[in-house]
């Protein structure tokens, strides 16, 4: 590993991800900077010893910088800004952002000597608060060498080099529709379980057991929909997003994924009936509504569902995977 003869980095979206990466390198003895536009996500940095800034700006030219942000079109504007001063070395964009910006963003970085790579995190918050995420990675061999040793502080190299620029976005994103597909159809299963008076917990675990089981089945069911608490950390809005992107991506190349397509509709659905900022869990309350200690949307059990369109500043980076 090359280690960097400057351990100064800035870290862009102090949200529930950013915020733990955050607090990684920090305990890692980086010297982080942090930039939120957010007052509480800054105070939140605040209280465990990072430096933050509301002006990007000031964080101009730092050498190393991870960015974790809601959308491709926040990156493309903030990369820029980033690089109008001379000194970045590495510019880590752990965002689930699109291909097409990744590609855009390492030929300036690379303009300018310095390296852009695209590593999208699966892990969820405990992954980024204890520097155990996995990373789908996207970048030259020179911008990852550049890289590494950002990459190392937030995932203990566990992380896959996919290939060029943009490809860590296009597996990420394939990743999270598969994992959409399979909250969805699991949800169903224990829904039929449940009709036939099986216990779906029980049901669960031995499907976890075969050929059928999975990440889903095996901890997302258990932790998050049977038990109601709904709380990975990860927002429908987010996944919805996710979803589209993937069948975007296919399309754009002229593939057209037909039961892909069909999950992402079905989680268009269920951000309408649920809103953005609904846990992304909660699918399970439109798909399989009699396994949910919430119930259907809607009824005397459910939640209303939320009208703000806004997803979160800061990106919260998917725990599937």
């Amino acid at each position: 590993m090359n280690e960097p003869q400057n351990r100064r980095i800035a870290v862009i979206g102090l949200g529930a991800m950013g915020g733990a990466m955050a607090a990684t390198l920090h305990k890692a003895g980086w010297e982080v900077t942090g930039f939120d536009p957010s007052d509480a996500a800054r105070e939140a940095a605040a209280k465990i010893g990072i430096s933050t800034t509301d002006n990007l700006a000031a964080v101009a030219g730092t050498p190393y910088a991870v960015l974790s942000l809601p959308a491709a079109s926040i990156v493309e504007t903030t990369v820029p800004q980033l690089l109008a001063t001379p000194g970045t070395v590495a510019i880590v964009d752990t965002t689930t952002s699109e291909p097409a910006t990744s590609k855009h963003m390492a030929g300036l970085a690379e303009a300018q000597g310095a390296a852009f790579v695209d590593a999208p995190v699966s892990g969820g918050r405990d992954g980024a608060a204890t520097g155990t995420l996995s990373a789908f990675v996207g970048a030259t061999d020179v911008a990852l060498a550049a890289a590494e040793p950002v990459l190392l502080a937030l995932t203990g190299g566990n992380y896959s080099h996919i290939g060029g620029p943009g490809s860590g976005n296009v597996v990420k994103l394939l990743n999270n529709v598969l994992a959409a597909a399979n909250l969805a159809s699991v949800g169903e299963a224990l829904g039929v379980a449940k009709a036939y008076g099986i216990d779906p917990s029980t049901a669960a675990a031995s499907i976890s057991g075969a050929s059928g089981g999975s990440k889903v089945s095996a901890n997302m069911y258990p932790n998050w929909v049977l038990s109601g608490t709904h709380d990975s950390g990860f927002s429908m809005g987010l996944m919805a997003r996710d979803a589209s992107l993937a069948v975007d991506i296919a399309e754009q190349i002229g593939e057209k994924p037909e039961l892909l397509a069909a999950v992402a509709n079905q989680w268009q659905y269920a951000l309408a009936v649920l809103g953005p900022k609904a846990d992304f869990t909660e699918i399970a309350r439109t798909v399989a509504p009699a396994i949910t200690p919430a119930g259907a949307p809607g009824t005397a059990t459910g939640k209303s569902a939320e009208t703000d369109t806004n997803p979160a500043t800061p990106e919260a980076t998917s725990p599937a995977a």
